[in-house]
């Protein structure tokens, strides 16, 4: 990527960095919010000090640097956010439905405002597996420290020596914080392989589309594995299997019937957003936003369907509209 240095630096120069900044604090906060919150405040704080930047360091490491300070601040003040799964054992369909916070949930972040235009091919598929939802959320076990260290050596490929002098300690510190920080990671099965989207999961995306606007349940299924899990925050329940998530989809969710599908892409994932037919209190013949549903896949088959309720803040970030007029 184009990264050059500049002792003259202009607003417009930081401009230019909004998206690397964005999934940087992304991947630090767990929130597009808070993400984008914190990257306002990184801009703001370097163009006050812009006159002190001396070009000895490409303008997006300075960038960065600053970020992970204002991130490591911002985490001092709340706690952990997390996904479904982890707060909780495997529900059923009968389960009371509990709504928790939304600053208690990994968000998801759309692809374009956390993946800078200008990466190479493979840099953008390391950044892209570095959003999604398993791993974002496996950052959140770490200390702030630690996620950091991790961030701008796995993740944005700085040397020891540069992370040390970032988050002003010592070499070894580093390395040890690294040590413990890949251990975590590596207990939660949350590595980087880095893939580009590929034809197979084009095609699949084609045959969930088809299927769920059908709503048929034996194509459905036959789409996720076996052990494929649903979540649908702000609600802490999760479903896993075939048999559940049939059922939650024929039972709680028929209204889900008729739905159309809208694709978009977040958090490194193929995505959608969900919208319900109309009802009797609404304009008849369209629809409604619903959810936007973010797919984790392996191979051909669908491992994960999540279902984020909050459309009236999530629509808006992906460029979403909230109703679709009659086909």
């Amino acid at each position: 990527m184009n990264d050059a240095a500049s002792p003259h630096a202009t607003a417009h120069d930081l401009e230019q960095h909004r998206a690397a900044l964005t999934g940087h604090c992304y991947r630090m906060l767990g929130s597009a919010a808070e993400a984008d919150d914190a990257v306002q405040e990184t801009l703001v704080r370097a163009w006050r000090s812009l006159d002190r930047f001396e070009g000895r360091s490409s303008l997006r490491t300075w960038l960065y640097r600053i970020a992970t300070r204002v991130c490591l601040d911002a985490l001092t003040r709340r706690s952990r956010r997390a996904r479904p799964m982890e707060l909780g054992p495997v529900g059923t369909i009968d389960d009371v439905l509990l709504s928790l916070p939304g600053e208690r949930w990994v968000e998801p972040i759309p692809d374009a405002h956390a993946l800078p235009a200008d990466a190479d091919p493979y840099e953008r598929a390391s950044l892209r597996e570095s959003i999604r939802l398993a791993f974002v959320a496996a950052l959140q076990h770490l200390p702030p420290k630690q996620r950091a260290v991790l961030l701008l050596t796995e993740v944005l490929g700085w040397p020891a020596v540069e992370v040390a002098d970032s988050l002003e300690t010592s070499v070894a510190a580093v390395n040890s914080a690294l040590q413990r920080a890949r251990a975590t990671m590596a207990a939660r099965k949350a590595t980087l392989t880095p893939a580009p989207l590929s034809p197979t999961q084009s095609q699949l995306l084609e045959r969930f589309v088809d299927a769920f606007e059908r709503y048929d349940m034996d194509a459905l299924s036959h789409l996720l594995h076996e052990d494929a899990t649903l979540s649908m925050p702000p609600y802490s329940l999760w479903l896993q299997g075939h048999p559940q998530i049939r059922a939650w989809l024929t039972g709680p969710g028929a209204p889900c019937r008729g739905s159309r599908l809208v694709a978009t892409a977040a958090s490194g994932s193929l995505a959608f957003g969900q919208y319900r037919p109309n009802g009797p209190d609404r304009p008849a013949g369209g629809h409604h936003a619903w959810a936007l549903i973010v797919l984790e896949t392996a191979g051909e088959v669908v491992t994960g369907l999540n279902s984020f309720l909050d459309t009236a803040a999530l629509f808006p970030r992906f460029g979403l509209p909230l109703t679709l007029e009659p086909a």
